[in-house]
């Protein structure tokens, strides 16, 4: 870039169109809310048929297209932005050394080159002429710095080395100038959509490139924006979120998405708008790795003639299933399984009729065995909010399961107090043991999770607009997660605490949980095999872990007294028995919370009341 070129540059003018593209961005987001929210809402709560079906369908398309414009749009303003203040910095530098040449006496011309007057000590009667120095920059090498050095010092006229100076630093604002344009021209081409009207799984693919590229490109300018906390306090997190300007939250927004959707103590409808475009990239490149699966691993034939394998006869008609067949598809739903969670998520954004069951995703992260937040109701305005933690076996594949169990404790919950809203959290913000005989007997992953836990429990009650009554729901493992979480957080904002199907809780005293044993209630079914001791010959002695824990622990379950005993010395409630065990090693009841007496009980005490 020439000097005259950056000494007209006006950042304020992409500042301007940065401001353009933002609030473009707004504009669209809040049209894809009215669809989802509002119409497509509407729609799916008063009418029926094929044309409904096919106006929903339509309706999800648009909604997809504007997420994505969106998105794209607020990148857009973040590199216009970032743009801006590379270029005013290198404009900055120029009119300082433009400044302080005038000063000296010395004249820049167009080219940037610095011609300096006459000056010094007289030389044979002559004092030492004036000249001109090229523009130039300030070197790097030791080398070429020492001999511009002796050149300076060698020179009879003082003014040489100022106008030396001078030069290097025109150079250097120019430079600038020209790596700050050369960077961002190709960041700015990029963001831009594909020639057809399909936003497909390659376009958030390349949405995913081109916010790493902002992001990397705009260092400097998103370094200069107040800073997030260091540690995940959610009191800290929410006064940096109120500090910052309307542009500074969409500029960090666009590019960190991942990081402001797990930030405790920001709004939900904030966390919500991150995770929601984490999601979208994210099953992309899940959708993408599984068309690459299917492509590598064809699906071989799956039948072949039955045989009988006393006589060898090949009844007619009758076929099975191959071995290889079997194989594969075992091996298609592994590669498909965090496909399968991601589709389950967005399933509850395009199926929930009014406002009071909308989700809201709190937390998503697809790595290893996935995490998964999510809330049906607006916990930042509900009267109650119920925070379920689930146990062994959960992760992003299987996530379908415990978001149902969110969905019909808010639904009960509403039922049994309609003067009130609830929201119902299921919180799976933690690496969940998948294993029952091997991983969860190890409290390890309930260390983990104390502090994620207690910070989102806390920012819950930060961020949110009122009073709230607060319960925390622990299913099986979920419930040593919570009572460890409860246990070390003396002062966490939680009000009840449930604990259905509980291997213990870490404490064996409900006052050791600080909310009060009179706000402490437990449960298991009595064919729970949490619960369940069949005699050591019976045909379920191999399922039988309550004795398998006994090997580590002298009490009644693995982590402390049983939440159900008198010992314990908290408040019970009624569950059905639920169904026996069964020797393929399903446990029934175990899963049979969420429905009948006990699903009416929890929605009793999770809305204040006794059940």
């Amino acid at each position: 870039m020439d000097l005259a070129a950056l000494k007209a540059f006006k950042p304020s003018e992409y500042q301007e169109a940065a401001d353009g593209y933002r609030a473009t961005s707004e504009m669209v987001g809040k049209a894809r809310e009215a669809i989802d929210n509002r119409v497509s809402a509407g729609i799916r709560n008063q009418l029926s048929g094929e044309s409904a079906t096919a106006a929903l369908r339509e309706l999800k398309e648009l909604s997809k297209d504007f997420h994505y414009v969106e998105t794209e749009c607020a990148l857009v303003s973040t590199a216009l932005n970032g743009f801006a203040f590379d270029m005013a910095a290198a404009k900055r530098k120029l009119e300082a050394a433009l400044e302080d040449a005038k000063a000296a006496g010395c004249t820049v011309g167009t080219d940037g080159s610095v011609t300096f007057p006459a000056g010094g000590k007289e030389v044979d009667g002559k004092v030492p002429e004036g000249g001109t120095v090229q523009v130039s920059t300030s070197p790097t090498d030791p080398t070429a710095s020492a001999l511009e050095r002796q050149a300076v010092n060698m020179h009879p006229n003082p003014n040489f080395g100022k106008a030396v100076g001078f030069a290097d630093r025109i150079g250097d604002a120019l430079k600038e100038a020209t790596d700050a344009d050369t960077k961002w021209a190709p960041k700015l081409r990029a963001l831009k959509a594909d020639d057809d009207l399909v936003v497909s799984d390659k376009d958030w693919i390349d949405v995913k490139s081109d916010t790493d590229g902002v992001r990397d490109a705009g260092k400097g300018y998103l370094d200069s924006l107040p800073r997030p906390p260091k540690h995940d306090d959610p009191k800290a997190n929410a006064d940096w979120w109120k500090g910052l300007t309307d542009e500074q939250r969409s500029d960090y927004l666009s590019v960190h998405p991942d990081a402001v959707g797990a930030m405790d103590g920001l709004p939900a409808t904030v966390r919500d708008q991150a995770n929601r475009t984490v999601l979208d990239e994210a099953h992309a490149k899940a959708q993408l790795d599984y068309d690459a699966w299917l492509k590598k691993h064809p699906e071989p034939e799956r039948f072949q003639p039955y045989i009988d394998p006393y006589t060898g006869a090949m009844p007619k008609g009758l076929s099975v299933e191959t071995q290889a067949w079997k194989d594969w598809e075992e091996a298609r739903k592994a590669a498909r399984g965090p496909l399968g969670g991601m589709e389950a998520i967005e399933k509850r954004f395009d199926t929930y009729t009014d406002e009071s069951k909308r989700p809201y995703l709190l937390g998503f992260d697809d790595t290893n065995n996935g995490r998964v937040i999510i809330s049906i109701g607006d916990p930042d305005t509900a009267d109650n909010v119920a925070t379920y933690v689930p146990g062994t076996g959960t992760s992003l594949s299987s996530i379908d399961g415990d978001i149902h169990r969110a969905e019909v404790l808010q639904d009960r919950a509403s039922l049994t107090d309609p003067t009130h809203k609830t929201a119902s959290i299921m919180w799976l913000g933690y690496d969940a043991p998948q294993d029952l005989l091997t991983d969860a007997t190890d409290a390890k992953y309930a260390d983990a999770a104390r502090e994620p836990l207690g910070n989102f429990l806390t920012g819950i009650d930060t961020a949110h607009h009122g009073p709230v009554n607060s319960t925390v729901l622990g299913h099986s493992y979920g419930t040593l997660v919570a009572g460890e979480t409860m246990r070390d957080h003396p002062n966490l904002p939680v009000d009840r605490a449930i604990l259905v199907g509980s291997p213990g809780v870490g404490v064996n005293h409900a006052k050791d949980l600080h909310i009060g044993a009179d706000q402490v209630w437990a449960a298991t079914a009595r064919n729970d095999l949490v619960n369940l001791a069949p005699p050591p010959a019976g045909p379920l002695a191999p399922l039988n872990p309550k004795a398998y824990w006994r090997l580590f622990n002298d009490h009644s379950v693995m982590y402390g007294n049983d939440p159900t005993s008198d010992e314990f010395g908290g408040q019970t409630f009624h569950v059905a028995p639920g169904k026996l065990p069964t020797t393929d090693g399903l446990m029934p009841a175990h899963s049979q919370y969420w429905e009948g007496d006990s699903l009416n009980n929890m929605a009793k005490i999770v809305t204040g009341g006794t059940p």
